[in-house]
């Protein structure tokens, strides 16, 4: 039995995202039917609906859902209905990658994410009768339902129970990929300096991770002063702007160099100043989305002499549910305050919301689709 739902379709950056019915396919073992209560916007939308990456359009995005479990698959034992639910992206669960969980690496992502199908081709959602692309990061959360699966599905533990999903709904993609960067990726120590490049959702999380870990100085830069202000008040030590000198800046703060510098930038430049900062043994790790012409250049003696490492990073390198377990602890206990990152929007508001993500007037806009 199919189920009907409101969904916010992407026909590309020429037209706005629309909301119009559409209708959920049959639920399959491993799967969960889930009314989504809200969904942040992340940068990686707008990325697929400017044809960036290669995911098929018209399309339903969406992919830092939360909401209530409805239904479930005879095989779903991560929860139950009725259960609060996080989603993130999904993975194969069986490649080389996935069995030493580490599925941000999956070598079956592209099928099981952005193909705008199920991994096996068949279609999750349809419009009018038709097939339509969804099922993207396995949910296609800009939705009042969407169909999500085991693997990357996560019940909110008991110790969040007070903490409302519209305000947990983001974690499942940028602060879970800024964390988990410091948490995990580059597994920054206590007392070494940091600096992040861009203090947008994943720099921010990156920022309030390091001083989790008591990493010193911690060094945010930007070309925005408000965001600037609130990188200070959430962990940064120091701040600078980008208009400015900054690797003499950073140079001037650390002359020993950076154990670890972090971008989020995407901007080729900006990554190479970053690692010419490396203390030896330092790690720059990369998130930012770079047009696929770019390239980067090193000193390889500096490179190798130094030991120094150049690390790309996927989601964080987050196992999802253990991970995002242990993120909404540190919410709870205080230490990851990303609600202070948060501003709300309605459903039928998407497109302002999408504006506010790319004028820099949201830090992280959080769509509320239906009541809790």
């Amino acid at each position: 039995m199919t189920t009907p739902a409101r969904a916010a379709i992407c026909r590309g950056n020429k037209e706005p995202f629309s909301i119009e019915d559409v209708e959920l396919d049959e639920l399959r073992p491993d799967e969960l039917l889930v009314r989504v209560v809200a969904c942040g916007v992340c940068h990686t939308d707008m990325a697929v609906r400017d044809e960036q990456l290669p995911v098929p359009h018209p399309v339903v995005l969406g992919h830092e859902g939360a909401g209530i479990v409805e239904a479930v698959g005879s095989e779903v034992t991560v929860a139950k209905p009725g259960d609060r639910v996080v989603m993130s992206f999904n993975s194969c669960g069986s490649c080389p990658s996935c069995e030493i969980d580490a599925p941000t690496y999956c070598y079956n992502f592209f099928p099981h994410n952005w193909s705008g199908t199920r991994a096996d081709g068949s279609p999750v959602m349809f419009k009018d009768g038709a097939p339509m692309n969804a099922n993207f990061f396995g949910q296609s959360s800009f939705a009042t339902h969407a169909i999500a699966h085991e693997a990357n599905t996560v019940k909110v533990p008991d110790s969040a129970a007070n903490i409302p999903l519209e305000q947990i709904a983001p974690i499942g993609c940028g602060l879970m990929t800024g964390a988990g960067a410091v948490l995990r990726s580059m597994d920054v120590r206590k007392g070494m300096p940091i600096a992040v490049f861009g203090t947008g959702t994943v720099g921010m999380a990156a920022i309030m991770a390091a001083k989790i870990v008591g990493a010193n100085p911690i060094i945010a830069v930007d070309i925005n002063d408000e965001r600037l202000a609130l990188a200070k008040e959430l962990g940064a030590t120091h701040t600078i702007n980008a208009r400015g000198k900054v690797v003499e800046q950073i140079q001037e703060l650390v002359p020993q160099g950076l154990g670890y510098a972090f971008d989020t930038t995407g901007i080729n430049t900006v990554i190479q100043d970053a690692w010419s900062l490396l203390a030896p043994k330092g790690i720059c790790g990369i998130v930012g989305a770079s047009p696929p012409e770019d390239m980067l250049t090193f000193n390889e003696t500096a490179f190798m002499g130094g030991g120094r490492t150049v690390k790309g990073i996927l989601g964080g390198d987050s196992d999802v549910g253990p991970f995002l377990c242990e993120l909404l602890d540190y919410h709870v206990k205080g230490q990851f305050p990303f609600e202070k990152l948060i501003g709300y929007f309605d459903f039928d508001q998407i497109n302002e919301a999408i504006h506010a993500s790319e004028d820099g007037s949201v830090v992280k806009p959080v769509l509320r689709i239906s009541a809790e």
